[in-house]
């Protein structure tokens, strides 16, 4: 049975654990980790840069439960919407481009509201 993918984002001031899916833009990430980034925002998305490189996936999509975890390709970047972006429509996390969807958020998705533009980030696998 394969080992269960997860994954904690720390901040400075925060600590949040999530899942990778099995797809192969999430399995890149994976392979890559740990990843160190700058966070930015966008509305309650927040998102950072990686050296990965990938295609969309045949299920990408703009518009995700909160706390999802996503590729977004023509970035190069994980992207985690948690509520309204601006291109949202009502409540719906809606993201600028279709993108891959790799895992989700395992804590409450709003606790990345205390990630702020320009914070050091990491993205690593969790000890088990």
């Amino acid at each position: 049975m394969e080992k269960r993918k997860e994954v904690v984002l720390q901040s400075k001031t925060l600590s949040v654990k999530g899942i990778l899916y099995d797809s192969p833009t999430a399995t890149k990430l994976w392979d890559a980790l740990p990843i160190k980034s700058v966070a930015h925002r966008w509305g309650d998305e927040v998102y950072f840069s990686t050296q990965i490189t990938t295609e969309l996936e045949d299920n990408a999509t703009d518009v995700v439960p909160p706390g999802t975890i996503c590729f977004w390709v023509e970035g190069n970047s994980v992207a985690i919407p948690f509520g309204r972006t601006p291109v949202s429509k009502g409540n719906e996390c809606r993201l600028i481009t279709e993108v891959n969807i790799i895992g989700k958020i395992t804590d409450d998705p709003t606790l990345l509201d205390n990630i702020h533009e320009g914070d050091e980030i990491e993205l690593k696998a969790t000890e088990s």
